[in-house]
């Protein structure tokens, strides 16, 4: 059976940036389980597993359009520390939910902290970087019409209601 769009696909991985630090792997865990087509993996992964088998290795690289976007100066801000009502602590790399220019939710991450300035950043943290994935395809089934409808694998490895 081959990657296709509404198929439940395990796999291993491990996400390495270009100084070939590991960033995330599913190494001593369970695989990532994920629906093909869902977009719950980033696009540029999910189009080069397209099509692929199961025990098929794979050395992809993703560029940062394919994958969190290039980094945008304009989500960058500093705030007032007032801004952070009922929070006794701030602290840098911590995370908050903010309205977006559009509307939506979107989480920003405090970058620095200078007095009652304090800058925060809505890129996702892997935003411009080019990402390395080293991929094994464990497993591939037919999803449930529930999982299709949802828009995600669950059970084991997948999302749990």
């Amino acid at each position: 059976m081959l990657i296709a769009a509404n198929k439940a696909v395990s796999i291993d991985y491990t996400l390495t940036n270009d100084a070939g630090e590991v960033i995330d792997s599913s190494a001593g865990g369970a695989p990532l389980v994920y629906l093909q087509g869902a977009g719950n993996i980033i696009p540029g992964l999910e189009k080069a597993l397209e099509g692929k088998n199961v025990g098929d290795e794979l050395t992809v690289a993703v560029e940062p359009e394919d994958a969190y976007g290039e980094y945008s100066a304009e989500l960058v801000s500093t705030l007032s520390r007032s801004m952070f009502e009922g929070v006794d602590e701030l602290e840098v790399g911590m995370q908050f939910h903010a309205s977006a220019p559009d509307g939506q939710m979107q989480i920003v991450t405090i970058r620095d902290l200078d007095g009652d300035d304090v800058t925060v950043d809505g890129n996702h943290p892997l935003a411009g970087q080019r990402l390395n994935f080293q991929v094994k395809i464990i497993d591939i089934r037919d999803a449930s019409q529930e999982e299709v409808a949802h828009g995600h694998v669950h059970g084991e490895g997948g999302h749990h209601h």
